[in-house]
C-alpha cells in the first residue's frame, strides 16, 4: 500500500500556524453589526454556521487529498488551518483576544493531530492508530472543556464533551470510507457528521447571544 509522506513544507506549515497563535481578520466583517454596534443575531448564527461548514468541508477535502491526491494536500490543509484562526477570531468580540487565540490554538492542534491518525489508518498500523486516536480524543476533550469554561450555563461540560467525542468518531468513520474508496458510504457518513457540527454551530451562537444579549439587535 502506498503511504503518502508529508513533506517538509507541510510540516513547516503546521508548525508555523501552531507557533504563531495569531488570529486573522478573515470573517471579522461578517460580525459587524448596525451603526449602533449591535449585531444581528440571525446574521451571527449564519456566520457561525459558515465557519463550521468550512471546518467540515475543508477537512473532508484534505482527508481525500491525503489518501488519493497528494498534490492538493498543501493547499487544502493551508485553507483548513486558516479556518481555525477564523473560528477563534469570531470569539474575540465577546471573550477577548487571548481567549480567541487559545481556541484557535486548540483547534489547530485538532487539525495537526489528525495527520498521524490518517497515516496510521493508511498504513494499517492498529497500535499507532490507537495511540493517535487517544491523542485526538484528548484534544477534543480539552476543546470541549475550554468552551464550557467560557459559558457553563449554556455549554455544559458533559454536553460539550459528548459533542466533541462524536465529532472525532464521525470524522474517523468517513475518513476510513474515503481511504477505502467507498464514496457512497463517505457521503452518507459525512452528511451525518456535517449535521452534527451544524448543531454545535447553533449551540455556540445561541449560547453567545444568551450570554451577551446587549451586543445583539433585539
Amino acid at each position: 500500500m502506498h503511504v503518502v509522506k508529508i513533506d517538509r513544507r507541510l510540516l513547516a506549515l503546521l508548525a508555523l500556524v501552531g507557533a504563531l497563535g495569531l488570529l486573522t481578520t478573515y470573517g471579522v466583517p461578517l460580525l459587524r453589526g448596525s451603526d449602533a454596534g449591535a449585531i444581528d443575531p440571525v446574521a451571527f448564527q449564519k456566520t457561525m454556521r459558515e465557519l463550521w461548514t468550512d471546518h467540515m468541508q475543508w477537512t473532508f477535502l484534505t482527508v481525500n487529498a491525503f489518501f488519493h491526491n497528494p498534490g492538493a494536500v498543501e493547499a487544502y490543509l493551508g485553507r483548513l488551518l486558516q479556518n481555525q484562526q477564523e473560528i477563534g477570531a469570531a470569539f474575540v468580540p465577546f471573550y477577548g483576544q487571548e481567549t480567541g487565540e487559545r481556541l484557535a490554538g486548540l483547534l489547530t492542534i485538532h487539525i495537526q493531530q489528525a495527520v498521524p491518525v490518517l497515516q496510521a489508518a493508511q498504513a494499517g498500523d492498529q497500535a499507532a492508530l490507537d495511540r493517535a486516536l487517544a491523542d485526538w480524543y484528548a484534544n477534543a476533550k480539552e476543546i470541549a472543556n475550554f468552551l464550557s469554561s467560557l459559558n457553563p450555563d449554556n455549554w455544559p461540560t458533559s454536553q460539550m464533551e459528548e459533542i466533541w467525542r462524536v465529532h472525532i468518531d464521525q470524522t474517523t468513520t468517513y475518513s476510513v470510507d474515503v481511504l477505502n474508496r467507498d464514496y457512497a458510504a463517505a457521503v452518507r457518513d459525512y452528511d451525518r457528521a456535517f449535521d452534527h457540527m451544524m448543531g454545535l454551530a447553533d449551540l455556540l451562537s445561541a449560547g453567545i447571544i444568551a450570554q451577551f444579549p446587549r451586543q445583539f439587535v433585539r
